[in-house]
């Protein structure tokens, strides 16, 4: 059985889903049912028979884009634990490009990232050659940089605030820094950090890294430690939007690209393209009464 929840044009949606039910009557996936959710009228869940959620997809994709969904083999339930990607996921920026303007490197580096989040690039490598350019820069620039320039996206407080009034267990865990990302963690609420540790001496940056690096192995390696400490059965929910995200996207029970680059969404089975990350909490319907401001 599958069962997806997606949020569309409100206008236009019986109309769509008159057309995506023929559409899947066609490729052999009759629909068994449509209904609206019991505490949000503009979601509506989709149930059919068998596995195969490529063509359902790409029916939604065709019928309802742009849309917020998720797309599963079981019930929908909240999750019991969330782990996040933060740059361009949590928060609105990649921390390493604003970081980059004040050093007057910024087109240079983000055009590096840009190309390790399409996944053309190693990740460890482009980490290490961006940082390096940033040999140098004060320290002093990573407070200024957080203070004018990172903010987190729209409902991302509300959004962890809620899953943790639900008992949901919450990590941010980034390719970039904990300079930015234990700020950030206590501004929208995790409860763990994992990222790198860029090396400063004598209050500027050396170029180089501390400790181990942390790219898409230790992501997916975090969310199934997570995963495994509360026991069989439990949902997961991982969120991101580059191709470092996508083992821990395929390895969670929902996978959710935010906006996400072709590789990362295509990997998910579940996406935000339309709203902000409290789509979310409609998907997983709790009630707007519940949803907790932070």
């Amino acid at each position: 059985m599958l069962i997806a929840r997606l949020i569309a044009d409100a206008d236009t949606l019986e109309t769509r889903i008159d057309a995506a039910s023929a559409a899947l009557q066609e490729a052999g996936l009759p629909l068994a049912g449509a209904r609206m959710l019991e505490f949000h009228g503009d979601v509506v869940q989709l149930e059919l028979p068998g596995d195969d959620a490529e063509t359902l997809r790409r029916v939604i994709d065709s019928h309802f884009a742009p849309s917020d969904a998720i797309i599963a083999r079981h019930e929908i339930a909240v999750p019991q634990v969330f782990v996040s990607d933060m740059d361009s996921t949590m928060i609105g920026q990649e921390c390493i490009d604003e970081l980059a303007d004040f050093a007057g490197l910024k087109p240079q580096i983000a055009a590096i990232t840009e190309r390790a989040m399409l996944g053309e690039l190693d990740f460890e490598s482009a980490l290490r050659e961006r940082v390096g350019l940033l040999e140098g820069l004060r320290e002093s620039a990573i407070q200024q940089c957080l203070d004018e320039r990172i903010r987190p996206n729209p409902g991302a407080r509300v959004l962890v605030e809620t899953l943790k009034s639900r008992g949901c267990r919450t990590v941010l865990v980034t390719g970039g820094f904990h300079h930015f990302a234990d700020v950030v963690a206590q501004q929208i609420g995790f409860e763990r950090v994992v990222g790198n540790r860029l090396e400063v001496a004598g209050g500027r940056m050396t170029g180089g890294l501390v400790g181990e690096i942390c790219d898409s192995s230790t992501k997916e390696s975090v969310l199934r430690e997570e995963v495994a400490a509360l026991g069989d059965g439990a949902h997961s929910m991982a969120a991101g939007d580059g191709a470092n995200d996508i083992p821990m996207l395929q390895a969670s029970s929902y996978g959710i690209a935010y906006y996400a680059k072709p590789k990362a969404r295509l990997a998910a089975n579940g996406w935000i393209d339309r709203g902000d990350l409290t789509a979310l909490l409609k998907l997983f319907d709790i009630p707007e009464t519940d949803w907790v401001a932070g």
